[in-house]
């Protein structure tokens, strides 16, 4: 049997980063810091939900702990003139110490915006969750969400798989749609992975985006597999000239006979 491994794990280290960053002193500081990047991620989800927010990364320093959000509506989490980000940051703060009192650390939030959301595999989840959540024929919601996607430039392949009661059906079964390549067994493939959740009043479907990026190089962005150039050898084939022809010794003219 094949072992299923998560895309974004079967890449750290080479062309992925821990979406965690801190280093902790002891065991008691490393349990602290784990809880308290719990609390964080499961808050930002329930508060900012509908809002397609794709990663939230933390990063830890002795003062302060610092929260990116990636998200693809930056408006409506940041609110005019930052309202909505004040009172956010102020809510995180108060449940960071609820759960850890001796923390000592400030809490600093950063919003940041996916410009192009069709890139993004959580947010693509959430387009085909709030499609089915309105009630719309899954196959439809698929064939439209897989063309879209495709139509963005940098995307090369995607693929989506849904499973659960599809249609109010008694039975659940699985479906899914597949467009371009997903080279999951390639490490520098840039595949982005994500798993959402569509809530119907007959059962939760589950969704599963796998969409493919193109080839990540060291030291380069992804670049998509049609327009990847691999380097040529350096050394060319050099041509050597032909000889030259010597010339022949001059003949003696026969007589005619």
């Amino acid at each position: 049997m094949t072992h299923t491994v998560h895309p974004y794990a079967h890449r750290l280290g080479i062309i992925r980063d821990w979406k965690s960053r801190w280093f902790a002193v002891d065991k008691k500081n490393y349990r602290e810091n784990v809880l308290v990047d719990a609390t964080i991620r499961n808050f930002l989800k329930k508060r900012l939900k509908g809002m397609h927010v794709s990663d939230i990364e933390v990063e830890r320093s002795q003062s302060e702990v610092r929260v990116l959000l990636h998200t693809a509506r930056p408006g409506l989490v940041i609110g005019r003139s930052g309202e909505n980000a004040t009172k956010l940051r102020k809510e995180l703060t108060q449940t960071v110490h609820k759960v850890a009192p001796l923390h000592g650390r400030s809490v600093k939030l950063d919003v940041m915006e996916i410009r192009q959301p069709e890139t993004s595999a959580a947010i693509v989840g959430f387009m085909v969750s709030e499609s089915l959540e309105k009630r719309m024929p899954f196959r439809r919601v698929l064939k439209q969400t897989v063309e879209k996607v495709m139509a963005v430039r940098e995307v090369i392949g995607v693929r989506i798989v849904i499973s659960g009661r599809l249609g109010g059906a008694d039975m659940s079964r699985t479906e899914q749609i597949k467009r371009g390549r997903i080279p999951l067994q390639t490490f520098r493939a840039n595949i982005d992975y994500a798993q959402q959740e569509a809530n119907l009043p007959y059962g939760v479907i589950g969704i599963k985006v796998w969409v493919y990026l193109g080839d990540q190089f060291e030291g380069n962005t992804a670049r998509g597999a049609g327009s990847e150039q691999r380097p040529q050898a350096a050394a060319r084939q050099v041509m050597s000239p032909a000889p030259r022809a010597t010339p022949r010794a001059a003949m003696p003219a026969r007589s005619p006979v």
